[in-house]
Formats: structure tokens, sequence, C-alpha cells
């Protein structure tokens, strides 16, 4: 049953691959007729069209809404192994579409709750975790004064304010806001460790301070800082990926289980990540943005040009 079950959502996977693929292409006649009539202007307006073409097919796909309606941890492993790059191309057109999972990475608002206040535990352990790799415990304190909100006090841990009064205080938004703390950090402290850490594997952003971490797709960073462990156990943990239904299947050990109690997990999570580059000649497009299997809707949109 288990081969079956395998082997009909590996099917539909392809065959939603082959609809993406028929449904751009077929669009794509028309984008390069109009690109050698127009220049730059029409080539934003065509970045547009198949970011709207791509959310469409997403909505109208029979086999995400399968996924969703069985709640197929299996299902959805087996899609985004199979749907995670999509490559198409005509002359003069270049388009990738890379789909991953949205909840792989730890949301570093999580530090704080909805009422900004500090969760103690989780915030020891990536203090913990950064200690390993030489960062200093200030950095953390940092991170925390860019998502407390203004404090009439200005009771905040360091000066980052003083020196980029502009920067958001409510919540971390973006990697952008985060190079900026980042950038401060390392001219404060004079040290570059932070180059340790590959935060684009570690952190996500939102403003959502409970959003789950889906295990089945967690990064060796976001387990090694999850549970305390080494990089060898944390390889050994996504070596697995895809199987896990629940606590039981991840073989922790008590200290482990521990550490991962003071984070919201899950083994299903049906939010999707979905990155497409555009190249035409001397132009070049990057759109991202998340996707809600179950009520159909991207959010999060980011356009680089």
């Amino acid at each position: 049953m288990f081969r079956f079950k395998r082997g009909i959502a590996l099917l539909i996977t392809l065959l939603f691959i082959v609809a993406i693929t028929v449904s751009i292409g077929l669009g794509l006649k028309y984008i390069n007729k109009a690109s050698k009539e127009v220049q730059k202007e029409n080539f934003l307006y065509q970045s547009k069209t198949i970011v709207e073409d791509i959310l469409s097919i997403l909505k109208n796909s029979q086999e995400l809404t399968s996924i969703v309606k069985e709640n197929s941890t299996d299902g959805l492993y087996l899609f985004l192994s199979q749907a995670q790059t999509i490559p198409l191309n005509t002359d003069d057109l270049d388009i990738n579409i890379q789909i991953t999972s949205a909840r792989s990475k730890f949301n570093v608002n999580n530090l704080m709750d909805t009422n900004k206040t500090i969760n103690v535990k989780t915030t020891e352990i990536l203090r913990e975790y950064f200690a390993k790799y030489m960062i200093n415990n200030s950095y953390v304190d940092i991170l925390l004064d860019n998502m407390g909100g203004i404090l009439k006090d200005n009771s905040y841990n360091s000066d980052i304010f003083n020196q980029k009064p502009y920067l958001f205080r409510d919540y971390i938004a973006s990697k952008k806001h985060l190079l900026e703390i980042n950038d401060f950090y390392m001219k404060s402290y004079h040290e570059n460790s932070l180059k340790n850490i590959d935060f684009d594997k570690l952190f996500y952003f939102s403003d959502k301070r409970d959003v789950a971490i889906d295990l089945n797709y967690a990064s060796l960073e976001v387990w090694e800082m999850l549970l305390g462990i080494d990089k060898e156990r944390a390889k050994q943990l996504t070596l697995l990926a895809g199987t896990y239904t629940k606590i039981e299947d991840l073989d922790l050990n008590e200290q482990e289980k521990d550490s991962l109690s003071n984070f919201k997990v899950s083994y299903f999570e049906p939010y999707i990540y979905v990155v497409v580059e555009i190249i035409q000649n001397d132009e070049k497009a990057k759109v991202s943005f998340e996707y809600n299997i179950i009520n159909k809707k991207g959010s999060n949109f980011t356009y680089e040009i």
C-alpha cells in the first residue's frame, strides 16, 4: 500500500510538471512576439504575466488539492522532490521555477511572542548555537532590539538605532533587514564570525510569531540549532526527511526532546516557496513568494529586477 501511495504521488507530481510546462510554454509564444516590439518596460510586464500564470496553475492544481485533502506528508514530500526545479526556455527568454517548502527554517521573530515578551528558553538555545561559532551573545540582544517595537525610554540592548535610526523595530522583516543588523554587529565588534552562518538556510522572516517548522524539510542548520547537536547528527536527521509523522519517528534522546519542545514544529505544513527567475538578453527578474496550498493564496512577494 505504501509503495502504491508513493507511486500515485509521483504520478500526480509529474502531471503537474507537464501542466505547468505546457501552460507557460504556450504563454511564451505571445511573450516572445511582444518582446521584439518593446524593450525594458515590456519585460516587467512579461515577468508579471508569468508569475500570474504560475499562480493560476497552482490554484487550479488538482495535484495540490489532493495532497491537502489527504493531509499527505508523503505526497507533499514527493511533489516537492519532483517539482523542485522546472526550466523553460525559448530563443530569447529563459525561465527557471524552483518550488520548495516554505517551512524549512526558523522564524527568528519567534524569539518574542505576540505580546513582545521574550521566549527565554528559545533565546538561550539560539545563543548557544551562535556561541559554537564564536559569535558574541550581544548579537542575539541586537536581534531582540529589532523585534520589540519602539521603547519610549530607549532601553535597548544596543545603540543600533542611534546609528541606524530608520530601521524597522516591530519585527525583522526581511533578509535585507537582517543584513543591516549584521553590518552593525560586525562593525561594532570588529569581527566577522557571522560569515560562518548560512542565514539563508537558518532564518525565515514573518510577523506571525507562531510559524511552525516542518521537520520533514528542516535544514541541517535548523536541526543543529533546534537540538544543540553537531553537524553529523543533524545530517542524519536530514537524510530521513519525508518520513516523519510523529516525534517517535525522530529517534531523539531525552535531551534532544527537551530542546525540541521549546519550538513550534510540525510534520505537515502545506506552504510552498516559489522562486521564478526570468532572463531575457541583459534583463533579469527574480520573483519569490510563499503559497498557501489550503487557501490557495500567495503572500510575501519579493521582486528583484
